[in-house]
């Protein structure tokens, strides 16, 4: 092993420190049957053969291909874009592969591929698995089982296109939606930012390209298809990047587990196994147990509360289209997840310890090290989806709360063109901001750790007990949601805002806001008056003010 190289094993005792791609014979012959490349397109190096231009720009190629139907996607959904609620939640009318595809390639953005797994992996060995597994069974089955058919008919009924407006709707307050929207945007920025991070890494291993190049890259497709074809564009975009990912993480399964380091399935978990056991992580210790169960519950539970990923629910068809998304949904969020953490798991059989950029450059450098030259083009695209995709969400969550909850409410007379061009406007800010945060490193992407799991701390449970329990009040609501902020922000402080325990405190502020709903809730009733006030037409599902919107027959 070459000690230089922070820990990375490499079999011919060669670090790619330069990020220059260093095959051996088998691996050439490998890349010339699997890319059709001629050995003419590679220079010799004494018994080993250097990947270039030839590399870089077949990678090249295979993004470009991707912008280009990407746009396409944006300017067929502009055309279908007529009005703000197509705009904002494609006209109510999506069907059950896309509305599933969405809510998947939202969860998963190149935090999951390239850090969390990573890490987690690393971290936990196979007991990181256990994450992807909860993805897919909290994250995406309980939740449209729980949440999906209850949000699709009040938001539908009472015409709701934002998470804000939903709490005003319910708690008849128009300060909390106020407040939502202020705080969805606030921290949705640095937490857009985050998604940046993970293409970055691997535009710069495996292109050798500035990471500002991975970053300007996914602002500009994320540009193209949101802010020309709002939520119809995003649908139709992620459901192409929904099969993109399918494909890429089995391939990336395939040659990861065959790879020598590894050496099969059978083999590999033999090996990560007795690693596991001399690394002392087999079994578990009770603080790793304690940092495992936060990351099950942050990345699926916690999900429950992000508004990008409830705002999925508002746009779905019909209760056929939400029976069919449910198992379309768990299925695609159970492959892409388990997969993603198995290759985490793995790390181990390539470092002994941290590379010396950090645990996110693991990853990026294993796939470097074991996929062939078209299949590092098709992972490219896949992270490049996966962030792309994420980020359409959060921007779309965000804006349409600016512009809905925030701007529109104060102007003299409701014009509904344009809000529709303030919030596409605002669209196109909010990626810039957001790009500008990742680039630079600005001190608010410290927050991007905590941000998921403050906003989750605020929303979830008085949007979860709102839906399910006819007794809750305002006063219980205001009580979780400040609650879950004040917890969020003070342990995140007083830890000195420690990244490595974000994912423990956000689950600390979610059962503290549970718990502050349940109590504050007795006190509005006792207070009576609008302390206590449940609006019926909420629940009463007779009661509609819908008068045509989202009724077309065609399905996205």
């Amino acid at each position: 092993m070459d000690e230089a190289a922070g820990g990375y094993v490499s079999p011919g005792g060669l670090f790619e420190e330069d990020f220059c791609f260093m095959l051996d014979k088998r691996t050439l012959f490998r890349y010339n049957f699997d890319s059709t490349l001629s050995v003419k397109s590679f220079k010799l190096i004494n018994k080993r053969e250097r990947v270039t231009v030839t590399k870089q720009t077949f990678v090249l190629l295979i993004i470009g291909l991707y912008i280009i139907v990407m746009a396409i996607v944006g300017i067929q959904g502009a055309r279908k874009t007529k009005t703000l609620t197509d705009f904002v939640v494609g006209g109510r009318r999506a069907g059950p592969w896309v509305s599933a595809f969405a809510y998947g390639t939202t969860y998963f953005s190149a935090v999951l591929f390239i850090g969390y797994a990573g890490t987690s992996g690393f971290n936990f060995g196979w007991w990181a698995v256990l994450i992807g597994i909860m993805n897919g069974l909290l994250g995406a089955f309980l939740a449209w089982k729980l949440l999906a058919s209850r949000t699709r008919d009040v938001t539908r009924r009472l015409k709701i296109k934002t998470m804000p407006q939903m709490f005003e709707k319910r708690y008849q307050s128009k300060h909390m939606k106020t407040f939502a929207a202020v705080l969805t945007f606030l921290f949705l920025v640095p937490y857009s930012a985050s998604v940046y991070s993970g293409l970055s890494y691997l535009c710069e291993i495996v292109l050798g390209l500035p990471y500002e190049w991975a970053m300007f890259a996914i602002a500009l497709v994320a540009a193209l298809y949101l802010i020309a074809g709002g939520y119809i564009a995003s649908l139709r975009a992620d459901f192409i990047q929904g099969l993109v990912m399918i494909a890429g993480v089995l391939l990336m399964v395939g040659f990861v587990v065959a790879s020598p380091e590894v050496g099969g399935l059978s083999a590999g978990i033999e090996r990560l196994t007795a690693v596991m056991e001399e690394g002392g992580i087999l079994p578990l210790s009770g603080a790793g147990a304690g940092q495992l169960l936060g990351l099950c519950l942050l990345t699926s539970v916690g999900t429950w509360g992000m508004p990008q990923m409830v705002q999925k629910f508002y746009g779905v068809a019909d209760e056929k289209s939400i029976r069919a998304g449910t198992v379309i949904s768990t299925g695609f969020c159970l492959l892409i997840s388990v997969c993603a953490y198995f290759i985490g798991s793995l790390t181990r059989l390539f470092f002994t310890e941290v590379p010396a950029g950090g645990s996110d450059q693991m990853i990026p450098m294993i796939l470097d090290k074991t996929l062939p030259v078209l299949l590092l083009g098709v992972v490219m695209v896949l992270v490049l989806s996966a962030s792309v995709s994420t980020l359409s969400g959060i921007t779309l969550s965000a804006c349409s709360a600016i512009t809905l909850d925030l701007i529109a409410p104060h102007s003299k007379t409701e014009n509904k063109a344009r809000t529709l061009l303030q919030t596409r406007l605002l669209c196109f800010l909010f990626i810039v901001l957001s790009f500008v945060i990742a680039v630079f490193k600005t001190p608010i992407l410290t927050l991007m750790s905590f941000s998921w799991g403050t906003i989750s701390g605020a929303f979830l449970a008085p949007y979860f007990l709102g839906l399910w329990w006819k007794r809750m009040n305002r006063t219980g609501a205001w009580a979780g949601m400040i609650t879950g902020v004040a917890v969020s922000l003070a342990l995140a402080i007083g830890s000195g805002f420690d990244s490595g325990n974000a994912a423990l405190f956000g689950v600390i502020a979610m059962a503290a806001s549970f718990a502050a709903c349940l109590i504050g809730t007795p006190v509005g009733w006792k207070l009576g008056g609008r302390f206590a006030e449940v609006p019926a037409v909420f629940f009463d599902r007779s009661f509609t003010l819908q008068k045509g919107e989202g009724a077309a027959p065609e399905k996205v």
